[in-house]
């Protein structure tokens, strides 16, 4: 499940959580995480809430069966690379303050700060997309109403409203509550995956649609990839945070590559394995039809008591993630407000309890807005891509200048990729054909897109010249 400079949005593994395991190693110098440690907070970081909604859009925006499960495999290696790329960024220039240091270093100030903005609206795009998947399994709950797009966009932003004022209060959410929602998350994917073992009704459907499928060009299959890859870009988020550990795991040099193929592949598998039980049970044709895929799966597999169930334990679990985020990304915005990036009011914090009352305020206000701007999965989907396509292809280019930089790391043990430049010269073409299709699909998104890029770029020259001072670049 989203790509900040301290945070991803679309990690399941809270970046609360994932904050205070980098402190806590820092903090205590010696420690440092094992292979299987490594592994597992690569698996924590992917898998998220994506896996119980994209599958049907990535299969809505498939021509055949053949794109759909070359759009998840590919997106797997992205990932692979992707993970890869920012795990020696991180070991080359390990800094506290993520992303942002990574750009002024690389490039500007001032496309630090433009992208930094960037990717904390699409942390809130990731988080209202989210609250929508939480709200279309709970009213499942409910089969006697006709929700709409609107009521499902009502009850995401009351989800919103309410976490805000609990953080308001000063309430924060342990580490443990957070393993239990991974706990939660993997139960329910392991659930999914056997209801392929359980008799179901949908085989001879499902055929009979993939041999009555129509024959595709070259052209229109590669475009149907792309806009396919869309959601599954979506699902696969969240190795970015590679980044962040890069000098925090024993032997770096042999354990980062291992326990990043080992979380990469057990990812893919247990992706291909759901997809698998939605492909088999609901059938190709069916799928593009639902939003609730897993609820489908589920409610054909193991009765309605089943279905409402999983759909309980979905909305807790999205109720959580929304709680975490609304946690972490104000610190961010502190972050750099302390490092004069953003105004000194986003510092300001309750003195009564330490809330971060404006950050926390004005991130949960563009939570709403956008919520109610797209009102639809798809339509945000379609915009928080966008906007991280920017930031994917602009961070992991700065390994380039990076290997130039600190070659004098080279042998003293930190993780250097093998197959380089080709791992990222692989991934930022994934995403800059990702961003194309977004383009082709839904040009109005892209132009939003450019144009928050842009009036970004101008408030930080705007803001420049109006202190006189170079008090934003904290170079």
């Amino acid at each position: 499940m989203h790509n900040s400079p301290l945070t991803t949005a679309h990690s399941p593994l809270s970046p609360s959580l994932l904050t205070f395991i980098a402190i806590s190693l820092r903090m205590q110098g010696k420690q440092k995480l094992n292979l299987f440690s490594f592994t597992m907070i690569v698996v924590g970081l992917v898998i998220g809430m994506g896996i119980f909604r994209t599958a049907a859009t990535s299969a809505k925006d498939a021509i055949d069966p053949s794109v759909y499960f070359t759009a998840w495999l590919l997106g797997g290696f992205v990932a692979l690379c992707g993970a890869l790329t920012y795990a020696e960024i991180g070991s080359r220039y390990p800094v506290t303050g993520g992303y942002y240091k990574v750009f002024s270093y690389a490039y500007h100030p001032s496309i630090a700060f433009a992208i930094n903005c960037i990717i904390l609206i699409s942390n809130a795009a990731s988080l209202s997309a989210v609250a929508l998947i939480g709200s279309g399994y709970i009213t499942k709950l409910f089969p006697g109403k006709a929700w709409t797009d609107i009521h499902k966009a009502l009850i995401s932003c009351g989800a919103i409203i309410v976490f805000y004022v609990i953080n308001l209060m000063g309430l924060r959410m342990s580490a443990r509550a957070q393993n239990i929602l991974m706990i939660i998350k993997i139960t329910m994917i392991l659930v999914l995956v056997a209801a392929i073992f359980f008799p179901h009704h949908a085989i001879a459907t499902n055929t009979a649609a993939v041999v009555t499928a129509p024959a595709a060009t070259s052209m229109s299959w590669i475009q149907s990839l792309g806009i396919s890859l869309i959601a599954v870009s979506f699902t696969y988020g969240g190795y970015q945070q590679t980044i962040n550990f890069g000098n925090e795991v024993n032997n770096p040099a042999k354990n980062i590559p291992r326990g990043i193929f080992i979380g990469i592949a057990i990812i893919i598998s247990l992706y291909l394995l759901v997809n698998l039980s939605y492909y088999t049970i609901v059938g190709f044709d069916q799928m593009k039809g639902e939003r609730e895929i897993a609820y489908v799966v589920i409610n054909k597999t193991f009765g309605k008591n089943g279905a409402d169930i999983l759909s309980f334990f979905l909305f807790f679990g999205v109720l959580a993630y929304v709680n975490a985020l609304l946690m972490s990304n104000p610190r961010v915005m502190y972050a750099m407000s302390a490092e004069g990036v953003l105004p000194k009011m986003f510092s300001k914090q309750n003195p009564k309890n330490d809330v971060l009352t404006v950050s926390l305020t004005v991130f949960a206000a563009i939570c709403i807005i956008i919520l109610f701007f797209a009102q639809t999965f798809e339509k945000i989907l379609n915009f928080t891509i966008f906007l991280d396509c920017f930031g994917m292809v602009a961070s992991s280019a700065t390994i380039f200048k990076l290997r130039k930089q600190t070659k004098h790391l080279d042998g003293t043990g930190i993780y250097k990729m093998k197959l380089f430049p080709l791992m990222p010269l692989v991934f930022m073409s994934a995403y800059f054909f990702v961003g194309i299709s977004i383009a082709i699909q839904t040009p109005d998104t892209a132009l939003v897109g450019l144009a928050v890029l842009a009036a970004f770029m101008v408030i930080y020259f705007v803001a420049k010249r109006g202190k006189g001072t170079n008090a934003l670049s904290n170079e």
